[in-house]
């Protein structure tokens, strides 16, 4: 495959590469309580994770991130899903999502924000990213040796994600 045979065209749909991890252990989940310097999500729960760096795999962002963020180095570390994000315009993102195990030993928090060990089946009740109640159960149900899955978010007119699944 040659770079010529990739046909980049540049008025065609592009995205941003990033990573988001679930580290588990046991019954529990590693989430990450979002600074409230950082932005539109600030003081709400999410996955650990970020941008992929040119010149690195998607798995190697991820273990990267996993441990600037907690200092932890993930075990089986899983791909468990692919979410193509249509942020109405070029660029998108294409969300690489994985599932991994957490290491014995104490995560420290880094700029990001604060971590926290939440169990993954009582999520209802805390401030999470909007999507991470339908992205997390489908990451874990993947890990747990169901196929990974693909999926496309979309945005409504207030801004609020909608995810379509793939069957």
């Amino acid at each position: 495959m040659t770079l010529a045979g990739q046909r980049v065209q540049p008025d065609r749909y592009t995205i941003i590469p990033r990573t988001i991890t679930f580290l588990l252990r046991g019954s529990d989940v590693l989430l990450l309580r979002i600074s409230e310097t950082r932005g539109a999500w600030a003081g709400k729960l999410n996955g650990v994770g970020g941008h992929i760096e040119r010149g690195e795999t998607p798995a190697g962002a991820a273990i990267r991130e996993i441990r600037e963020e907690t200092g932890l180095r993930p075990t089986s570390l899983k791909l468990c899903g692919i979410v193509m994000i249509d942020a109405g315009g070029i660029p998108g993102i294409g969300l690489y999502v994985f599932v991994g195990l957490a290491p014995d030993g104490s995560a420290r928090p880094g700029p990001e924000g604060t971590l926290e060990w939440r169990p993954y089946t009582e999520l209802e009740d805390l401030e999470l990213v909007s999507d991470l109640p339908a992205l997390l159960p489908r990451a874990i149900e993947s890990y747990k040796g169901s196929a990974p899955f693909t999926a496309l978010t979309s945005f409504d007119e207030n801004g609020n994600p909608e995810l379509t699944f793939d069957p």
